[in-house]
């Protein structure tokens, strides 16, 4: 496949495969975004840690076949300990990027155990786990239209402040539909003297149904008039997929308008859609 070139870097995101056949699919889908030459390539970490194999596993064999690759921790549930020892495992496997989250609990937890937020994992990478040979990239999560557990706008956004303060080196969005949105966080965040990139994370529709309860779930806005034009095709999966491919395509458009440091795609494990709209980014040949 010819490489794509794009306007901005990017980097896509997988969850870890569950059977072998989404194991093989996985790598096919890796080989047909690496044509846009990413950043990078990050796979998800279960709540309290429940895919950590699955997640070194994948993680690995990304960075086993030549891309650079960022394995999510999440550490709520987790000590330091069990952080340490994972991180080891993750430096032993070559790599050297995380994307450090506070996570949820696995169903059946009362613990939240050594970690209460991002910021004390963060933190505690950088004052025990970092060498002058090794010193870890990590991002953290943004949330331009709030975390869905808290209630003040203002007390998430230091949330994250934090979380950049505690030695944070990029930040990555939820994924939102509103590029206002980006940009009033983004404005906000640099008030309070936040100078890391902060990348705009984007989902592009693979399945509108799925997505909407995602958006409900997380407290994401997805703009009325998208709703009704989705929800007026009913089964027409070829006018769902055009809209939903123009849509995605012009809010990248005006990120990168608007000085976005890169995009950053939600795959779903998934190639075709995104790689349509890098290409669209692109523009003609």
């Amino acid at each position: 496949m010819s490489e794509i070139h794009l306007p901005v870097p990017v980097s896509f995101e997988f969850f870890p495969p569950n059977t072998p056949v989404g194991e093989q699919k996985l790598r096919g889908v890796v080989a047909e975004l690496a044509a846009t030459r990413p950043e990078f390539f990050s796979v998800t970490y279960g709540a309290g840690g429940s895919t950590r194999e699955k997640t070194l596993s994948t993680v690995s064999e990304i960075a086993a076949m030549g891309h650079e690759a960022a394995a999510h921790l999440s550490c709520i549930g987790a000590t330091r300990e069990s952080i340490g020892q994972t991180l080891t495992t993750f430096r032993e496997r070559g790599i050297h990027r995380l994307v450090a989250l506070r996570g949820d609990l696995p169903s059946g937890t009362a613990t939240a155990g050594e970690f209460r937020y991002a910021a004390d994992l963060v933190r505690f990478i950088r004052e025990s786990q970092d060498s002058e040979a090794n010193r870890w990239h990590i991002e953290v999560a943004a949330y331009p239209e709030v975390h869905p557990q808290q209630r003040y706008a203002k007390r998430d956004l230091q949330h994250f402040a934090d979380k950049v303060a505690a030695g944070a080196d990029a930040a990555i969005t939820q994924f939102f539909f509103n590029a206002d949105a980006y940009f009033h966080f983004v404005d906000e965040a640099r008030a309070l003297g936040v100078t890391v990139p902060i990348v705009p994370g984007i989902m592009p529709f693979h399945n509108y149904a799925r997505i909407a309860q995602f958006a409900q779930r997380d407290g994401i806005d997805i703009p009325r008039w998208v709703a009704l034009k989705m929800e007026g095709f009913m089964d027409d999966a070829a006018s769902i997929r055009a809209f939903g491919l123009d849509v995605i395509t012009r809010l990248c458009e005006r990120l990168i308008e608007g000085g976005a440091p890169s995009i950053h795609f939600y795959t779903l494990n998934q190639s075709a859609l995104t790689l349509e709209i890098c290409r669209r980014l692109a523009g003609p040949v």
